[in-house]
Parts: C-alpha cells; sequence; structure tokens
C-alpha cells in the first residue's frame, strides 16, 4: 500500500515536469477536481485539465523547473500540502504574446486532497498576476 506522500510525491513531479494527464492519471481518482483563485486557471476545474495546462506551460517556458521548498502530510484530514517555487524563461512559441525571454519565479502550493490512495481534488494558491507581470504577459 502507498502512502499518501508518496502518491503525492509522484504526482508532483510528473505534473511539474510537463508529463500531462497521460503521465498524472495514475495517481488521481478519474474526474478528480481542481480550483485555483488565479486568473489564468479561472476556467480549469479538473485536475486533467490543470496537467495538460502544464504540459502545455512547459512549452512556453522550455527551461522550466521547479524547486521543493516543503512537502507535509496531514493524515487526519487526508491531504498533502507542496510548497515549490517555479521558475522559468518565455522563449518557446505559445503564451498570450510571442516569446518575451523575461523569466519569473514564482512562489506557489498545492493542496492534494485523497479519497484512499488517489487525489480526488486539488487546490492550487498562487499569485498568478506578478507571474504573468514578470514575464511580461500582462
Amino acid at each position: 500500500m502507498a502512502s499518501i506522500t508518496s502518491v503525492a510525491e509522484a504526482f508532483f513531479a510528473a505534473c511539474e515536469t510537463g508529463k500531462g494527464w497521460g503521465g498524472c492519471s495514475a495517481y488521481c481518482t478519474p474526474n478528480a477536481t481542481f480550483c485555483a483563485q488565479a486568473e489564468p486557471l479561472l476556467e480549469v476545474k479538473t485536475l486533467a485539465q490543470y496537467t495538460d495546462w502544464m504540459k502545455g506551460l512547459m512549452s512556453v517556458l522550455p527551461d522550466g523547473r521547479y524547486e521543493v521548498k516543503s512537502f507535509a502530510t496531514d493524515a487526519t484530514r487526508n491531504n498533502v500540502a507542496a510548497y515549490g517555487v517555479f521558475h522559468g524563461t518565455h522563449t518557446g512559441p505559445g503564451g498570450p504574446v510571442p516569446p518575451t525571454g523575461r523569466r519569473t519565479s514564482t512562489d506557489y502550493v498545492y493542496v492534494m486532497q485523497f479519497e484512499g490512495e488517489k487525489i480526488a481534488h486539488m487546490t492550487k494558491i498562487w499569485h498568478a498576476g506578478l507571474a504573468m507581470k514578470e514575464l511580461g504577459w500582462s
């Protein structure tokens, strides 16, 4: 039996390296939901949509990488919180404007809620406005 911490770590690595739903679905319930109070993600309602959004982002920011700052498991509430910093430079095609060559380092937190050994919901806590400004997208 896998621990929710090890499942969350595997999901986090797959998501943050742009594996998309194909590389992340094994760690999630089939209809896992997603929410974020961040402008670029307001219409994203499922974890499948979010992981595919991250996959697309990696083509826009091809040097994208993450740095884990903290991973915490709350066994009582059956969730895992991961705090990271994402770094990337807009040099790839796509995005809201042509490549700007500008870079961001943006803090974010994922709170992954589990049903059994699978992620059923994830909330992303992120100040998207600052990242968009750093990249020259707003």
